[in-house]
C-alpha cells in the first residue's frame, strides 16, 4: 500500500499533522509512506516507521516546487493521497483516494481541522518518533533525577516574542526554593539563526543551572530532551508544539497570534495571553518583518500564575 502525505512547510504545522500520519500508520498494514514537507521540518520524519521517501519542498519562484513534486510522484499509483496544502497538483496524480484539508473549520484549532481531513471522531494527537541517537544524546545532556524547566524564548517573528528580562524574572521565580521547580536546571532551546535574540537571556541565567541548546541540536534531539524535562514555557512557535507532543506540561505565550487556532495540544497544556486582545494588538502599518515585540502587556505575574495552575493540574492528573 502506498500513501502520499503532503504536509506543511512550517515546523509547528508539521508537528500538528503528525497525529494524522500516525493514525494512517496504525490503521493500515504494509504501508510505504512518501512524505512531502518543507526543509526545516524534514528531520522530524527521519525515523518515521514505514517511511519510503522524504520529499523536500523547497519554495521556488512561480510555485515550481509543485511541478517538482508532480515529477517525483507522477510515476506512482497511490492508494491514498493526503494533501494538507490543498495543492492542485495532487488532483493530477493517479490514486484511489484523495483527501484534502477541509476548507471549513478555519476558526477551529489547527490540529482539529487536520483531523477533520479524515473525519476522525477524536483529534489525532501529534506523535514524534525520535532516533536512538537522539535519545542517547539526550541522556547525556539532561541531568538524571533532576527537575528541568525548558524554555523557548524565540519565535519566527519578533512581535511574538516575550522580552528576555521577563523570561529571566519568571525563571528566577519558578526555580526559587519557593517555586514550583525549586533549584531546577534551565534548558534553553531555539534555532541557530535565533541565537542572537537569545543571548541576553542566556547571560541572565546562572551558568551552573543553564543547559544552552539554542542552535546546538537537531529537532529530534530537542524532542528527546523535552521528554526528559519537567515543564515547558515558550512563545507561540514550533518548539511549543514539539514540547506538547513530548507530553510534558506546556504553557504557550500568545499575543499577536490566536490561541484558539494554535494553542498547544495535549492533556497538560495551557495558554496565557497579553492583556491587550488579539483584535486590538496590532499598530497601524504593522509589518511582522520589522515590528518589535507586541507581548509587553503580558506580565510576569500573569505567566507565573498560569504556570502554577498548569503545574498543579498536571499533578492532579
Amino acid at each position: 500500500m502506498k500513501i502520499l502525505f503532503i504536509t506543511s512547510t512550517r515546523i509547528g504545522d508539521v508537528i500538528l499533522s503528525t497525529g494524522l500520519l500516525e493514525y494512517l500508520r496504525k490503521t493500515n498494514t504494509d504501508v510505504e509512506f512518501t512524505i512531502a514537507c518543507g526543509p526545516a521540518a524534514a528531520p522530524l520524519f527521519e525515523e518515521f516507521p514505514g517511511l519510503k521517501r522524504l520529499l523536500i519542498l523547497d519554495k521556488m519562484i512561480f510555485s515550481l516546487h509543485w511541478l517538482r513534486l508532480w515529477g517525483y510522484t507522477i510515476a506512482n499509483f497511490w492508494d491514498i493521497i493526503i494533501d494538507l496544502r490543498n495543492a492542485p497538483v495532487s488532483y493530477a496524480l493517479l490514486r484511489k483516494k484523495r483527501y484534502g484539508i477541509p476548507r471549513n473549520f478555519i476558526n477551529d484549532l489547527r490540529v482539529k481541522r487536520i483531523s477533520e481531513t479524515l473525519k476522525l471522531s477524536e483529534i489525532a494527537s501529534p506523535k514524534i518518533h525520535p532516533s536512538a541517537k537522539a535519545v542517547k544524546l539526550s541522556n547525556q545532556i539532561i541531568p538524571s533525577n533532576c527537575q528541568v524547566l525548558a524554555v523557548g524564548p524565540t519565535a519566527n517573528w519578533r512581535a511574538k516574542t516575550w522580552e528576555s528580562n521577563y523570561f529571566a524574572e519568571l525563571i528566577s521565580r519558578l526555580t526559587a526554593s519557593s517555586g514550583i521547580l525549586p533549584n531546577a536546571y534551565v534548558l534553553l532551546l531555539g534555532r541557530e539563526d535565533e541565537r542572537p535574540s537569545a543571548l541576553n537571556l542566556i547571560d541572565l541565567i546562572p551558568e551552573n543551572k543553564l543547559i544552552d541548546l539554542v542552535g546546538g541540536v537537531d529537532l529530534l534531539t530537542a524532542y528527546a530532551c523535552l521528554t526528559k524535562s519537567s515543564f515547558y514555557i515558550g512563545n507561540d512557535s514550533g518548539l511549543m508544539h514539539l514540547a506538547a507532543a513530548s507530553g510534558i506540561p506546556t504553557l504557550g505565550l500568545f499575543g499577536p497570534t490566536r490561541e484558539e487556532l494554535y494553542a498547544p495540544w495535549g492533556e497538560n497544556t495551557a495558554t496565557v495571553r497579553t492583556s491587550i486582545p488579539y483584535q486590538e494588538i496590532f499598530p497601524k502599518k504593522f509589518d511582522h518583518r520589522t515590528s518589535g515585540s507586541l507581548m509587553n502587556s503580558l506580565s510576569v505575574d500573569k505567566v507565573e500564575q498560569a504556570a502554577i495552575n498548569l503545574w498543579n493540574q498536571s499533578k492532579r492528573d
